[in-house]
């Protein structure tokens, strides 16, 4: 693998780790700050929708100035979140909070766009395990999220301000570590790219099944993880009464599972294609709702959540490695950011209705209205095979 995968890889894996401290503490914060019980999962929903909100501004970015100086900039900015995070927690000022959640989210935008960058890096064959590679830093942010945490919740007297404090520090390490990104001619010169290559408009690329079925399986891959993962440490810790602690390895064991299969979750969509790898993340979260729903033990609660990661890794590598074969270079910053504009404005609706959801209507009735999401992503890949079949008989 080209160096720019490499370090995009170690870049994730300090970057990547505010998330899911935040994806911890954000609703158990929640619960002791929010003007309301409804309010709780408020931040994680505000950092998704910051994400959300980001994803045309980056690529904007990008096409201007190229990647290298965007890739600072959103962990710097990263780096200021956990300050404000920090502060806001310290003055129980549950707006600053949400602020804070916000901040983080626009400089998820940018750790997104690594998996866009290492694909480009290397030769249509080693795709899949270029964008593979780049998630497998998410498996040390899994360990290194978490346990931060945790650890910097006892170094502060006031609880979790130490947690922020370490996340300001990893955002900082992250910079450092992209400072070293090797740019490309074509990605600091975009906008001349395009207008030489002449993009098609984007409701041409749009007419393309395999485009939808890559789109809508990302998007279905973060909705569906980001809907169950922000309710189980409320349901964990507030309804079911287990410990931070196992909530903690239940989380943690979630994000470790979805990143664990990037060691061979790009070889498997090689050898089985898209279409199969997708299918096997659908199993994989038809059983994480059976788990859930039949008990409510932390067995259960493990079990769930780790088949919750590894369909998401399924999902999202598969999705992520069929979109670049719809579009050409010159395209590629105005699909890119259409696709991430679905996916995490399709998470930040997840995150910001998890909490409702289970405070109103339970956590049986939250996993059951996973179901028509996955019928939906099955249609499309029926729709992407007929399509195919209908094309090569015509030829």
């Amino acid at each position: 693998m080209p160096f720019n995968v490499w370090l995009l890889t170690l870049a994730q894996a300090f970057a990547m780790s505010a998330t899911p401290m935040m994806m911890l503490l954000g609703g158990l914060i929640g619960a002791d700050i929010a003007p309301s019980p409804e309010m709780a999962t408020l931040p994680i929903a505000f950092m998704v929708i910051g994400l959300a909100l980001s994803v045309l501004p980056v690529s904007r970015l990008m096409q201007r100035f190229g990647r290298k100086p965007v890739f600072v900039g959103g962990a710097l900015l990263g780096a200021c979140s956990g300050l404000v995070a920090a502060f806001a927690t310290s003055q129980q000022s549950f707006a600053l909070f949400c602020l804070s959640a916000v901040m983080l989210g626009a400089a998820g935008a940018v750790v997104q766009q690594y998996r866009f960058a290492a694909m480009e890096s290397v030769d249509e064959p080693l795709i899949a395990k270029a964008a593979s590679r780049v998630l497998l830093g998410g498996l040390a942010a899994a360990v290194i999220g978490p346990e931060l945490a945790v650890l910097g919740a006892k170094l502060w007297p006031q609880a979790y301000v130490g947690a922020f404090f370490c996340l300001t520090l990893v955002s900082l390490i992250a910079a450092v570590i992209l400072s070293f990104y090797r740019e490309r001619e074509f990605d600091r010169d975009g906008s001349a790219q395009q207008v030489q290559d002449k993009a098609r408009p984007l409701s041409e690329i749009l007419t393309q099944s395999q485009l939808w079925v890559a789109v809508a399986g990302a998007t279905l891959g973060y909705a569906m993880m980001s809907f169950v993962m922000t309710a189980t440490p409320l349901h964990m810790h507030h309804v079911e009464h287990h410990s931070l602690t196992d909530t903690k390895w239940v989380i943690q064991s979630h994000i470790i599972a979805m990143y664990l299969p990037s060691l061979f979750s790009g070889v498997l969509v090689a050898r089985l294609g898209v279409s199969k790898m997708m299918l096997l993340g659908l199993l994989a979260y038809l059983v994480t709702i059976i788990s859930a729903i039949i008990g409510r033990d932390l067995l259960n609660y493990w079990t769930a959540l780790v088949l919750l990661g590894i369909g998401w890794n399924f999902l999202f590598v598969a999705g992520t490695s069929l979109l670049p074969r719809c579009y050409d270079k010159s395209e590629r910053y105005k699909v890119q950011s259409f696709n991430d504009s679905f996916v995490f404005g399709a998470q930040a609706l997840a995150s910001l209705s998890a909490g409702w959801v289970i405070h109103q209507l339970g956590w049986n009735i939250l996993l059951i209205s996973c179901l028509p999401l996955i019928g939906a992503q099955l249609l499309l890949i029926s729709w992407w095979k007929w399509s195919r079949s209908k094309q090569a008989s015509s030829l």
